[in-house]
Parts: structure tokens; sequence; C-alpha cells
């Protein structure tokens, strides 16, 4: 986009107006605005807007800009993304988009008009609604809550037993290939490769459009009214098209982005219906997975407006399933999750109808830590009456701990695990805290392949103590013994026997452990005799100091996040530090 279009709009746009739609603003001066900020948590305003000056700044986590940068940042989206938002809010005409190649141009408008599309078989199904032959899905939609109102704000539908109606409604409006992109129509295989003729993928299903970030309608998810196999599954969702990717687009997302930001939480469950009744209920701040799979790309996506989010699926075995992986991929990225449970295996739909608003306010108030969740739900599973049991347990539960980015919340996750599964021996729970900082996922499981800087490293060790090799390794290791500390358990207790061993001694007598001789005679084996050179062993203590500094890397990120988002001023200033002072060593290895 041109930069005389962006200087034109950053000209007549009020920056004000434009912020005002995000956060609450309040006079603070002749010049200045404040509001609490919306790019980190925080219960005192600090976040200044300057009228005179058109740009922002925080005070608590230093973000400051143009009304661009803020729109870039708030939508997470491109420079001249922004511009076109901006000028859209300002009811500025937009230039006419050059297309850097033919394919670029023809993608633009088949998007365009499958959007248009969408737009319209919205509307077409939503008619079909009030017709009489809508009047079975409009009797389940009455039965469950819903009134004129919701479904008008839903704009939920219904799509007719026809094959035909919804063709007959868009084909005069784009060929037949486009109707075949829309993900609208199905359509078989002739025996000559072609595609036959199309007819309506969703009918006699009620029809629950869903949008994208900007409200504009990319798909449907349709429910039958029928059972029986003639019926086809209870749900069916578009296909994905080059509108629609169903792991990477949040249910209502488009309306509840808003209050997310303001309540400074999510809250997520599985179906429709249950955000649909949720949403109307006043809890305005709800998402839904749509039934499938919650994907790494639907937690960035709800990280521009959060990073609190409470999980409230079925209770059933395969919403118990569904909510373990969503607290793990939401955990590992440094969510804050808790979780609730409704009394009588409710989903959240059937709760406020037969329970009421107050009810699920209460138990929404009630939720849960994750991890007490995970460590009930290991208890139920594997009832910890025996050391076996137990041990199950722990396995169940090891994978979410060490999941977590900060190391004191695992420390204090497997504490209480070891707690609440009966686990007295301190042995024991020293274990599986050591289990959880090394990243295993099993106490019981076998030990995986060693990785070729490992085997260098024992191979070196192994050497007698008088050669190159092993003085290269030992300077190493002197040098950069914190590292070392941080290397996988058996492989760092191998290689302190074998540096403590006696001289000329043979390295796998000086073991204590079988295991332990098993795996370096295994190294032995697989080598066939190699000897490593000393720049090998270089090459493999740098690789085991990159590994220990990534790692460290990646927990001191999770904790900047957090001070952020609190609003730590001090403690980011150190945090990034000692980032910096990372990516500096971790420079000095490359």
């Amino acid at each position: 986009m041109a930069d005389n279009f962006a200087q034109s709009v950053k000209q007549q746009a009020d920056i004000l107006k434009i912020i005002g739609e995000y956060v609450r603003l309040k006079k603070a001066g002749a010049q200045n605005y404040t509001g609490l900020c919306p790019f980190h948590s925080e219960k005192s305003p600090s976040f200044s807007v300057n009228v005179g000056r058109q740009f922002y700044y925080c005070f608590g986590c230093h973000e400051t800009g143009d009304v661009f940068t803020f729109i870039q940042k708030i939508e997470n989206v491109t420079f001249p993304e922004a511009v076109k938002t901006v000028a859209i809010k300002c009811g500025i005409p937009l230039p006419k988009r050059e297309f850097a190649s033919p394919e670029e141009a023809a993608e633009s408008r088949q998007r365009t008009k499958l959007i248009e599309l969408h737009e319209i078989a919205t509307a077409w199904f939503e008619q079909q609604l009030r017709s009489p032959e809508g009047a079975l899905a409009r009797e389940y939609l009455t039965g469950r809550g819903l009134n004129d109102e919701g479904i008008a704000k839903f704009r939920i539908g219904y799509a007719p037993e026809s094959f035909h109606a919804l063709r007959d409604r868009l084909q005069s409006l784009a060929d037949p290939e486009t109707l075949r992109a829309s993900g609208l129509f199905s359509f078989k295989e002739q025996e000559d490769g072609k595609p036959g003729p199309l007819y309506s993928r969703f009918r006699k299903r009620i029809t629950f459009p869903i949008a994208n970030e900007s409200s504009r309608i990319i798909a449907f998810t349709a429910r039958a009214l029928e059972s029986g196999d003639k019926a086809g599954p209870k749900y069916m969702n578009s296909p994905e098209t080059s509108l629609y990717t169903k792991g990477n687009v949040l249910f209502n997302l488009d309306k509840a982005r808003q209050p997310i930001r303001e309540g400074a939480f999510a809250i997520l469950v599985e179906g429709q219906m249950d955000c649909i009744s949720a949403y109307l209920a006043g809890f305005t701040n709800v998402l839904a997975t749509s039934g499938t799979a919650f994907t790494e790309a639907q937690v960035r996506l709800l990280s521009r407006y959060t990073t609190r989010v409470i999980v409230n699926f079925d209770p059933d075995t395969a919403g118990a399933n569904a909510a373990e992986k969503s607290i793990a991929l939401l955990t590992e990225e440094g969510f804050e999750v808790k979780v609730v449970t409704l009394e009588g295996g409710l989903d959240p739909d059937r709760y406020l109808r037969e329970r009421g608003v107050k009810e699920y306010t209460a138990a929404l108030r009630a939720a849960r830590r994750h991890q007490d969740y995970l460590i009930d739900r290991a208890r139920q599973l594997f009832p910890p009456r025996t050391p076996e049991a137990r041990i199950k347990a722990l396995n169940f539960l090891l994978p979410h701990i060490r999941r977590m980015p900060s190391r004191i919340a695992r420390d204090e996750f497997a504490a209480d695990a070891a707690q609440k599964l009966g686990i007295d021996s301190a042995l024991v729970r020293q274990e599986l805290k050591e289990a959880a900082s090394k990243r295993r996922d099993s106490m019981t499981a076998q030990a995986s392949s060693l990785t070729r800087a490992e085997q260098i490293l024992l191979q070196a060790f192994s050497s007698p103590q008088k050669s190159d090799i092993y003085r290269v390794a030992e300077a190493a290791y002197r040098e950069c013994e914190p590292d070392f500390a941080k290397m996988r358990a058996d492989v760092h207790d191998i290689l302190t026997q074998l540096r403590t061993r006696e001289e000329n001694s043979d390295p796998l007598q000086s073991l204590s452990e079988p295991e332990h001789r098993q795996l370096l005679a295994g190294v032995f084996v697989s080598v066939h005799g190699a000897e490593p050179q000393p720049e090998n062993v270089e090459e493999a203590v740098a690789t085991i100091r990159r590994n220990f500094l990534e790692q460290q890397q990646r927990i001191l990120r999770a904790e900047l996040q957090e001070a952020e988002r609190y609003g730590r001023t001090d403690e980011v200033l150190t945090l990034t530090r000692q980032i910096h002072d990372i990516a500096r060593r971790l420079r000095a290895l490359d």
C-alpha cells in the first residue's frame, strides 16, 4: 500500500476514536487520555494516549507507537493490513489494489467471491428457517432455549431437504468451479474423471455460520434434524477451503474478542450450542472449538487477546480427553488455565437451561487450577491403592508437569501430585520432580536413543585419561559444568563415574549400575570402534551447551511473558538482560 496513502490515512485518523474501540479511555489532562493497557495485565491504568501528538505509550510495558502500530499489535496484522483497517474504520476509500501476478489477482477475486457466496447462503438459510419447511427446525431451537433474538444474533438458519435449491440460488452468481471451491456443495467424480453435477452438502439441517475475526462468514456447522444412517453424522462441518481451515478458527471469536480483552480471560467450550447459550446468558467472553481437536494455531490465535482461560468441556470421556489435550497445549504456551467440571455430568448449554445463570457463574468462580483437575483425573483413572497404580498415575501427570514453562510451577505441581497420590517417600517425590525438570515422559519408560553428541562424550571419557580427547573433554567439562549438569540424567551419571574412575581402569567395570554398563556397551558396539577426534569432542560439547542454553532461553521467555503480563517492570528488565546474555552465548557457539 503506497506510503502517501498511509500518510493520508494517518492524518485523517482520530487515534482517540480508534483506540477507544479497544480500550476504555478517560481524560487525564488537556491532551492525554488513560486506560488499562491492552497489551499486558494490570489493575491500575498506565496506558496513555496523547491526542495532540497522535501516539500512545504504556508506562507499564513500554509499548508505544502511532495508530497503525496499535492496530498491528492488537490485531496481529501487517502494516498494510493495519492501514487498510484504519482506513475502513475512518470511512476512507481504499485505492485500487495492485497484484504481483495474474494468479494472485485471480486468487483474490475468488476469495472475495467465496465470501460473497457464504454471505448470500447465510441469508438464504435464515430465510428458509422462517419458511413453513423450517417449522421443525424452529421447534428444535425453541426447545434448546433460543428465541428469535438469539437466532438472529448468531444468524442460525435451516438447510432444506432439497438437493438443488441452494445451487439454483447461487449458480447465477458464480461459475461451477467457484461453487465447488466454496465447500457448500458436494459432487461425485464421473467415470471420465470429471466432476459430476453439484448438489447441496447440507440438507435438512440447522446451520450455524462460522465467522472469521472480521465477522465474515467463511464456513458452516450443520446439525441433522433426524437420526439414523440415512441422516449422516449428527454434526457436519464445511470442508477446508481457501477461506476456512478448521484448526485456525475459534467459533465466536469475532464477538468475544473485545469482552475477552476487557475481562482478561476467555471461557473455552466444545460445541456451538454451548457457546451460543453461554453468550446469550451474558458470558460474552466465550469461545468454542466447534467439536474439533484444539490446535497450536488456535492457541496462538487466542494468545492475541488473553493468556488466561477457563476450560469447560463436556464431562464425558471424549470431553475429558479433549480437555487434557487442550490443557497441554495452553500450559506449554504459558497460559494460566483453570477447569470447570459441572455437576450432574451436564454440558454448559444444558447446565445453563436447567440450573441458570447464577449457578453457572458460581461454577466459573469455583474453577480449579488445571494442576488440581489433572491430579484428580489421575486418581480417578488409576486409584492409588498400590505402588503400581501410583506409578501409572504419576506417568499420566509427567507430560503435563514437564510442559509447564516455569520451573517453580513444575516443582509445585510435582509436590502436590506426590502428596495427593499418597506417596510418602521423599526419594520418590524427588524422582518425580527430577523427571519433570529433565523433560522425561515416564518414570518407567525405557531410555531413548542417545544423540551423537552424547555418544561422543561417552567415548571421550571412556578413553585413557592421558589421551588428547579425554583432556579436551575434561577441560570442557570443568569450564561448563553447570551446562553438563542439565544433560540427560543417566548420561550425566555415567560421565561422573567415568571421570572419577581409577587411571587405566576398564570403563565398563567402573560403572555401578547394570543399566549404565549396558548403555555404554551399546555405544562401543554402535560406533564399530571408530574413535572421535578432539574437534569432534569440541563440537559435541558445543551441542550439549547449546541444548542447555536453548532450554534456559525458553524458560526465561515464558517467565518474561508472565512478568510483562502482570506489569512487573524490574523483573522484565532483569529477564530481558538474561535472555540477551543467553542469545550472546548462543551466538558465540555458532
